[in-house]
């Protein structure tokens, strides 16, 4: 048996290929399956954000200028 890729035959190769076809089709699959869709999720809208005050945030206790 020989464990190299770099010599192994064709029919090696085309096993890696197909096993690799196959695993990135169930993923996918898997992805597409597990989203969660709703029917009220078309007829919702954004909540909007205003901007407020501007402010300065900093990580010591010492006095911020503004």
């Amino acid at each position: 048996m020989n464990y190299s890729i770099y010599s192994a035959d064709r029919s090696t190769h085309l096993k890696i290929v197909v096993v690799a076809l196959v695993a990135g089709i169930a993923v996918a699959g898997l992805g597409l399956a597990s989203r969660v869709t709703s029917d009220t999720a078309s007829t919702r809208t954004a909540a909007i954000y205003k901007a407020g005050k501007p402010m300065t945030i900093s990580s010591s206790d010492a006095l911020v200028a503004r």
